[in-house]
């Protein structure tokens, strides 16, 4: 046994186990399992033409030496990125820690009430500072998170904006460059003009329905919005706000302007800057919107007991529902950065958050000060954090890269400075020292920094924020550390038991590729920095985009998509180029299977195609001869088909050729959902099942940590057609030849957890890889095989074998009064997180184990589903008293004086020998939804105050 080997210790079945699990499953070894799971003619002929694989003492000592090859500059670049301190508590008990970074998105919120708090407090602090009536669980960045200000507001457009068709946008030119670019790349799909302009000189015409500001200003300067939006409101156009966070600290709050929505990023409150993300952006708007929102909220709600219970609110909101028309894909957030972000407010507090502002503030006033003296004049009239000045951009750039430090040039007489809360009195007289070399003047040192105030008296904040009780409680380290594990005690993450999400592959996330995103080489890299003080990435980021190229079969890759609907969305932008590039700008069908993932179809109404719905067999397979009337109905105009591989029903269509192909005789291109990648890796691949893109899901297939809801990386990657259209950046040039606007801000997306997918494949190699799609296929079938004589089994190959995942049918039950979620609330009583409840079928349960779950926790699983099973026969739909409707059962319930129900507690909290060696408690009863959301609220205000 190689020790030494990281599949060792990242597969979970021991080659002793394999013997048992076959025989289980009804094969004599792994080949036969896979002949019967794959259809014929998509197998690869070869391994995969990957680097042998590393061990993790190898890897770590790698990965250290490229990250040498990152010079960490001191950075006053700014335009939305900012060095920052990350507390140590944090950083140690939050960033570091898998029982926060390797939950799931809280959709069973009895057993993710601590996340949920520190969200609710994420979203308060965003509701506080920017003076809004309701904020989400934030967004992927600053630049997604304005597009989705522009889509908001052009969804709530007036009825006579509608009905005339009112599609002018107006961008204020102080508008960040790259939020910009993916302000293009959104509007134009849609069908919505941008025009970018002086705010000053704007003509409020009524072919405008909205606008966006940049608060303060992309390279420094501070306005008084005040005027223009209440001008901009008589006209019936709704404002946006792009705000710095940390300046609403001193600021008024745009919401005090009369902002309809604020956007921004929450970087600089103690999350690295890691060459771009990832962060957390954040969205506030007014109540009157919340249906129009995007992303997740977190709201109050009661539990059975009439207690308060957090949950996610307004679900009908999602994109299984709405489909192709939700305003948004966006189906994840920033979950793990906004508890950082978050608790670096509870941390630091009002008087702490205000005293790290002015300190900055006073940084910049004092710089300035200073250079004028040299007669280097700072021109902004008023300025937060970011001064501007009119110097030799060529000889200050030689001097301040001699000394290691990086501003940003605007052009060759103009240089942006923006100081951060790392600035220290030193730093000042370093820059100093740069401005006086290259003017060739005298310098000189400052001692302290300035009191003096360069903000408009009319502007400075005079509106309290942060009252609440846990932004003025936690000051010591020891208060943090103890409230942070009091949060994280209530959670059920992967530290403590499998979660068996179907399509969602909650997979070990190694110790060893995470190590790396804690080291300043690689988390201290502004993304605009000079490439050639980022080898060390770029080294890194090529050679993944390699590696998942050999992997999909495709010519190249882009890294930036942050998520997987932002992957969705540049692969559907790519074909979109692709067909105009041909004069075929007509193309604009998208066939979507009826199984597929909801964000499937919000992502091609989002690129401006039209959807086509094609039929599902009632074996979950997609109907072929639909499919094909369909594709020969729309030929002339069709633009692709989008499919998922295997099916979103778990399962190895044999008909995928077939598809494809009659996809391409029609004209169209076909368009991967890389969602069920980690099934086809090393086996398969979507070149050869003649895809022409797919986005990967790096959250998933590639191992990096969930976080509770987010981060995640949406790469996709494409064929030699496509390649030319793969997405740039304004501020650094990436991409094709003809490339697509920026589909998120950085130029490669979030880069800083990209390491994590790397270390995967590094340490993995080929031989690793395929072992783990074989491995996760064969724990799938052995469960298969044991839930067989309890469960229907919905969907299964031609051979009865399932893919990674198969679906449990839950729907007769109902005769015993049992709905699929008494089964997912019940199973917490055993100690699991709920598999994927009611998709892609009503009533199912989607279960997929991965492979690195060991035979014993896949036993202890399957010994709870059976028990379970035994549990419902004994229910009845005339006596609703028990213990899968009165599930999950607390502590506070099983050490109350009374008990009445009609089962013993034992019953209750341990129906299986195994639970009591390791009991996880669910810290509330059930939660309402009903009654979050008949009374939405958002934020820490006490709930009484919402009654």
């Amino acid at each position: 046994m190689r020790t030494d080997a990281f599949a060792l210790r990242h597969l979970g079945p021991r080659e002793s186990d394999l013997t048992h699990m076959f025989k289980t499953i009804g094969v004599e070894n792994m080949d036969q399992l896979l002949y019967e799971t794959f259809p014929d003619g998509i197998r690869l002929k070869n391994d995969l033409t990957l680097d042998p694989a590393m061990t993790e003492y190898e890897y770590a000592a790698h990965i250290m030496e490229l990250g040498k090859k990152n010079k960490v500059f001191k950075s006053y670049i700014g335009l939305g990125y900012h060095p920052t301190i990350v507390p140590a508590v944090i950083q140690r008990n939050i960033f570091e820690n898998p029982g926060w970074y390797t939950a799931y998105t809280p959709y069973q919120a009895e057993i993710a009430q601590g996340r949920l708090e520190a969200i609710l407090n994420f979203q308060t602090t965003v509701i506080e500072l920017t003076g809004m009536e309701i904020a989400n669980a934030s967004l992927l960045d600053e630049g997604t998170a304005a597009a989705e200000a522009m889509a908001l507001l052009f969804d709530v457009r007036t009825r006579d904006q509608k009905k005339n068709n009112v599609n002018k946008f107006f961008v204020s030119e102080e508008i960040l460059p790259q939020t910009l670019s993916v302000l293009q790349t959104r509007s134009t799909p849609v069908g919505i003009e941008l025009v970018v302009g002086n705010h000053e000189t704007f003509d409020f015409s009524n072919e405008f329905f909205g606008a966006i500001l940049q608060y303060p200003g992309k390279y420094g300067q501070v306005n008084d919005y005040t005027a223009f939006i209440a001008k901009a409101a008589e006209n019936d156009i709704k404002v946006a706000v792009a705000a710095d966070i940390l300046s609403l600290a001193t600021l008024t709050s745009p919401g005090e302007m009369g902002a309809a929505v604020v956007v921004g990023t929450t970087q600089r409150f103690g999350v690295p800057m890691g060459y771009g993300g990832p962060h957390a952006a954040y969205f506030a708007t007014k109540e009157e919107y919340k249906r129009s929102m995007p992303g997740r909220i977190i709201g109050v709600s009661i539990d059975a007991n009439g207690n308060r219970a957090l949950r996610m609110a307004l679900g009908t909101r999602e994109q299984h529902i709405k489909r192709e028309k939700a305003t948004s894909n966006i189906c994840t957030a920033q979950v793990l950065l906004a508890v950082m972000a978050g608790m670096y407010a509870v941390y630091h507090g009002p008087k702490g958050l205000q005293y790290i502002a002015n300190k900055v503030h006073a940084s910049a006033v004092t710089t300035a000060d200073a250079l004028n003296k040299l007669g280097v004049f700072q021109t902004n009239t008023a300025f937060f954090d970011t001064i501007l000045v009119k110097a030799d951009a060529q000889k200050v750039k030689a001097v301040a890269e001699r000394n290691e430090v990086n501003f940003f040039y605007v052009d060759t007489e103009t240089i942006s400075i923006s100081f951060n809360e790392t600035t220290s009195i030193n730093d000042i007289n370093q820059i100093i020292a740069i401005f006086a070399e290259a003017t060739g003047k005298d310098a000189f040192t400052v001692t302290e920094l300035s009191t003096a105030s360069q903000l408009p008296a009319a502007l400075e904040r005079t509106s309290s924020f942060l009252t609440h009780e846990v932004f003025n409680t936690y000051r010591s380290e020891s208060q943090l550390m103890r409230y942070i594990k009091k949060l994280e005690r209530k959670d059920l993450s992967l530290n403590h038991s499998m979660i068996s999400l179907g399509s969602c592959t909650m997979k070990l996330n190694a110790a060893s590729e995470m190590l790396p995103l804690s080291m300043p080489n690689w988390n201290s890299i502004h993304p605009f920095a000079p490439v050639e003080q980022a080898e060390g990435y770029i080294t890194m980021l090529k050679k993944l985009e390699n590696q998942l190229s050999i992997i999909t079969g495709f010519a190249g890759t882009t890294l930036q998509p942050n998520s997987g609907a932002q992957g969705e969305y540049a692969g559907l932008m790519a074909i979109r180029a692709y067909h105009m590039s041909r004069n075929e700008g007509h193309r604009n069908v998208c066939l979507i299977p009826s199984s597929a993932h909801g964000t499937n179809p919000a992502s091609a109404a989002m690129a401006g195609m039209k959807i086509v719905v094609t039929k599902t067999t009632p074996e979950g397979n997609i109907d072929v001869e639909d499919l094909r009337a369909k594709a020969i109905e729309h030929k002339d105009d069709l633009s692709c088909l989008m499919v998922t591989y295997p099916s979103t029903h778990g399962v190895y269509e044999s008909s995928i050729i077939e598809i494809t192909q009659l996809i391409h005789d029609n004209g169209g291109l076909v368009y991967m959902d890389g969602a069920n990648m980690n099934a086809q890796v090393g086996l398969t691949n979507p070149a050869t099942i003649g895809a022409d893109v797919c986005h990967l899901n790096l959250h998933k297939t590639f191992a990096i940590p969930h976080g509770g809801g987010g981060p995640g990386v949406g790469p996709i990657c494409v064929n030699e057609k496509l390649l030319p259209f793969l997405p740039t950046n304004p501020v650094l040039s990436v991409g094709g030849e003809q490339a697509i606007t920026a589909i998120s801000s950085a130029p490669y997306g979030s880069a800083l957890v990209c390491l994590i997918s790397y270390g995967y494949i590094t340490m993995l190699g080929a031989e690793g890889l395929r072992k783990a799609t074989e491995y996760a296929i064969l724990n799938a079938n052995y469960m298969k095989a044991r839930f067989e004589e309890h469960y229907p089994i919905l969907y299964t190959g031609e051979c009865g074998r399932a893919a990674h995942e198969m679906i449990l049918d839950c729907r007769a039950f109902k005769e015993k009064g049992i709905e699929v979620g008494d089964i997912a609330k019940r199973l917490m009583d055993y100690g699991f997180h709920a598999p994927t409840v009611s998709f892609p079928v009503a009533g199912t349960l989607m279960i997929e184990p991965t492979e690195s779950e060991d035979l014993a926790e896949l036993d202890r699983f399957c010994d709870a589903m059976i028990s379970i099973r035994k549990e419902i026969e004994a229910a009845s739909k005339e006596d609703a008293n028990n213990v899968l409707k009165n599930a999950p059962h607390t502590l506070a319930m099983l050490t109350a004086d009374t008990w009445d129900l009609p089962y013993t507690r034992e019953t209750a909290a341990y129906p299986l020998d195994y639970i009591a060696d390791n009991k996880f408690w669910p810290s509330v009863r059930r939660v309402d939804d009903a009654y979050g959301d008949r009374n939405l609220v958002c934020s820490c205000a006490p709930i009484e105050a919402y009654m």
